[in-house]
């Protein structure tokens, strides 16, 4: 399949990503600029990681009025496939493709550190490979406080829209496993719909063998099996 990395000033995970993409499992990648208006017909678009723009106003908040978030907007309102992580979540957030915010953690510190995480909803492109068992992935960021008001928090219950959330090695959700002060421990959502993903810890950073943590394979071989399948 054909994957679409978008690249904006600032970011500093695509190349991670690209080389999970291509190295580890041999997927097409194709780089997006910021600016491009031409998503070059991808399967998959992903934005990664990083401080776009220098985090400047809100994270992400530039971000959303790049000529290429039109495209992606659009291309996600037709049924597309997205996915943002951390600062990507960020900007999905704050181009209304995802519900709530991303606040600044509760320490107001940048924190980059392994975290434990439950799955939550198995029914999503990007968790069906996943069971029960509680996996690690590393979180690097400073504003992933994740916030919704009542009637969203609401709807992401009851449409099963929580993909993962903060836990402890055992998979018990407290507030002692919440690393950033998350509302309900919530690490990563979708939409309503189920093909836009939001998530600040980082999968592409626990793939390769050498880092000795695969466990972010799993959601990367859901994604290419559904469209293998």
């Amino acid at each position: 399949m054909k994957f679409g990395v978008i690249i904006f000033p600032g970011s500093n995970c695509d190349m991670d990503m690209i080389y999970v993409l291509e190295k580890i499992l041999k997927q097409d990648v194709v780089k997006l600029w910021h600016k491009d208006t031409d998503l070059q017909e991808v399967d998959f678009i992903i934005l990664p990681g990083g401080f776009s723009y220098g985090d400047y106003l809100r994270s992400g908040a530039i971000a959303r009025f790049s000529p290429i978030m039109k495209e992606v907007i659009g291309f996600a309102n037709a049924g597309g496939y997205v996915m943002g992580i951390c600062n990507g979540f960020q900007i999905l957030t704050e181009s209304g493709l995802l519900p709530g915010a991303l606040l600044h953690n509760t320490s107001h510190k940048f924190i980059c550190k392994n975290t434990y995480l439950k799955p939550i909803s198995k029914n999503t492109l990007i968790t069906n490979k996943y069971s029960n068992k509680v996996i690690t992935m590393p979180i690097a960021h400073a504003e992933g406080k994740y916030f919704a008001d009542e009637k969203a928090l609401k709807s992401l219950i009851d449409n099963d829209q929580i993909i993962f959330k903060y836990s402890d090695i055992n998979g018990n959700i407290n507030s002692n496993a919440n690393p950033n002060g998350s509302l309900m421990n919530i690490a990563g959502v979708c939409n309503k719909e189920r093909n836009v993903f939001g998530m600040m810890p980082h999968p592409e950073r626990a793939c390769d063998i050498n880092l000795n943590n695969q466990d972010g394979m799993f959601l990367f071989e859901s994604i290419i099996n559904n469209f293998v399948n």
